[in-house]
């Protein structure tokens, strides 16, 4: 229980790589479980980036805890459901965490 007042919140962008994609519809069919998964983590989840590349997406991972620790295991856990996914390939993950300290 965080009693000093603090906020930390944790981003965490997933760029990845689908497989054989022919269309923005088949490219949010194969995402949208994805992110259903990630949601079950209770993070807020979405896909950014450029929509029309039909084979790349920007997956953004954020979740909020008065304790450091706790968000890096939960974007811990996130970055391992996305690299565990059998339809997409992580390229590269970036993270930032803004407290107390930032503005």
């Amino acid at each position: 229980m965080n009693v000093d007042g603090r906020v930390y919140v944790g981003v965490l962008e997933c760029d990845v790589l689908l497989g054989e994609v022919a269309s923005l519809k088949h490219k949010r069919a194969i995402l949208r479980p994805v992110l259903a998964r990630l949601r079950r983590l209770e993070v807020a989840v979405t896909q950014a980036g450029d929509p029309d590349r039909h084979r790349r997406a920007l997956i953004a991972v954020a979740t909020v805890s008065g304790e450091l620790a706790q968000v890096h295991r939960v974007l811990d856990s996130c970055e391992r459901q996305v690299a565990g996914e059998v339809e997409i390939e992580l390229l590269t993950t970036r993270r930032r965490i803004v407290g107390a300290h930032d503005e």
